[in-house]
């Protein structure tokens, strides 16, 4: 179920989540930033397009959306927003452009604004800094940092899989935050257990270095800025962790019997 809510004075979310067996429960969010010129942050999982449509149309007129990937639960209503709403710029990096145009709807070049880790735009009465998180799936991934309210949004950075999904992440306990945050990494970002330990630990401080006021993930409930020092923590437990091996066929047979004697769906 899509649901919004006002993460901030400015600032609302457009969450849903998704069970996954065996590993919990995943919160999927985007991001509307209200101003002069409103910016989306993502667009909704494929699957629940229709719905995310509807939410947003309740909320504004967009004029912006920042994509942070091109993943499937971040691009889901991206080509129905560019054709309903034909002065949307989409801001991505010149390989996302690259990789759209290998969809079915690739992007239109004159209506990208085409931004790399470390460049700004000044959108309306915003200055949206980017940045590129510690830990990510996908090569084109860029954060940023909205000056205006020190909101730092991270994309799938800092995702956690909890046995619920809170107001806030501040309402999960330290050991299932910091479980959760680890899991979802190693599965996430796997090459992680690979990096070389003095570089990714220099880049977790570089991060850190940031001090929001806010931190928003894809794949986490709003966490107050005190938590970041916490977040990034976790991430540094993630290299040395075991890394993560997904039902084989014999485990999945197993997992589909006791689906079908508790007369539950055969889908993920």
């Amino acid at each position: 179920m899509i649901t919004a809510s006002t993460v901030t004075p400015g600032i609302d979310s457009i969450s849903t989540s998704v069970e996954i067996p065996t590993l919990g429960s995943l919160a999927i969010n985007a991001f509307v930033l209200h101003g002069d010129e409103p910016v989306l942050v993502d667009t909704g999982s494929i699957a629940d397009s229709p719905a995310f449509m509807s939410t947003l149309e309740s909320i504004l007129d967009l004029r912006w959306v920042w994509l942070t990937h091109t993943d499937f639960d971040h691009i889901g209503s991206l080509a129905p927003l560019l054709d309903v709403n034909p002065d949307v710029r989409v801001i991505t990096s010149f390989v996302g452009v690259g990789i759209t145009g290998l969809t079915a709807h690739p992007l239109p070049m004159d209506r990208v604004y085409l931004i790399n880790p470390g460049q700004s735009i000044t959108i309306g009465d915003r200055t949206l800094t980017a940045v590129r998180p510690p830990v990510f799936d996908n090569p084109i991934t860029t954060g940023f940092v909205d000056t205006t309210t020190r909101t730092l949004f991270t994309s799938d950075c800092f995702g956690a899989l909890l046995s619920g999904i809170p107001d806030s992440a501040g309402d999960v306990s330290a050991d299932e935050l910091r479980d959760g945050q680890v899991r979802w990494a190693t599965i996430d970002s796997a090459w992680v257990h690979d990096v070389d330990h003095d570089a990714f630990t220099a880049n977790l401080d570089h991060f850190r270095a940031i001090e929001p006021d806010l931190v928003l993930s894809s794949h986490l409930p709003p966490a107050p800025g005190t938590m970041h020092n916490t977040l990034v923590d976790a991430l540094a437990l993630a290299p040395g962790a075991d890394r993560y091996l997904g039902p084989d066929q014999v485990m999945l047979d197993v997992m589909l019997a006791q689906m079908a004697q508790t007369n539950i769906p055969a889908t993920v």
